[in-house]
């Protein structure tokens, strides 16, 4: 079933939860992200650094898994942006093995201030790829993607995510071409 690249007919009467678009989904997951790194930056205790570091992880892994499985393979399709959508992916790809080892580590850890530190840059850099003038995210929206529909399908599966049913999406051909 090809993913939602064309934009459905508007319809009249839409449910009265609205659904943010792919789009603004995602910025504002990089907004509460930032928030949280900022929070750390200025904690002190190690319980603060530790709460703070599993909400940022949680929802970077989260985040990446929409990201992938649904956002970036409909850009792709829908803009054939081979050069952004490939580097998207392998910045997603240091960012979850960084992920990985600030989860095994603690505040304890001589090295866990700067790996969140680092994981914050990483994620700077990214976020500003994609949110430039003529980033991903732009370009997302001159495309013919369904965005809103997009918006609801990475909802669901936000929610999905969140409860612990990562198993419950079906296996998708990876679009990455080697």
């Amino acid at each position: 079933m090809p993913r939602s690249s064309k934009k459905a007919p508007s319809r009249g009467a839409r449910s009265s939860s609205r659904t943010e678009d792919a789009v603004a989904l995602l910025k504002a997951d990089h907004r509460e992200v930032e928030g949280w790194f900022e929070q750390f930056e200025k904690s002190r205790t190690s319980s603060r650094k530790q709460e703070l570091a599993d909400k940022i992880c949680s929802a970077l892994r989260v985040h990446t898994t929409i990201e992938e499985e649904i956002f970036y393979p409909a850009f792709y399709e829908a803009t054939e942006e081979k050069e952004l959508h490939h580097e998207a992916e392998i910045e997603h790809e240091g960012a979850k093995e960084l992920i990985a080892k600030i989860e095994a580590s603690s505040p304890d850890d001589d090295y866990f201030d700067a790996k969140l530190k680092v994981l914050s840059e990483m994620i700077k850099h990214h976020v500003k790829e994609e949110e430039q003038p003529d980033g991903m995210f732009a370009k997302a929206k001159k495309s013919d993607m369904d965005l809103e529909e997009l918006g609801r399908e990475m909802q669901e599966r936000k929610m999905q995510l969140r409860n612990g049913a990562a198993s419950s999406r079906p296996a998708r051909a990876s679009t990455r071409l080697e």
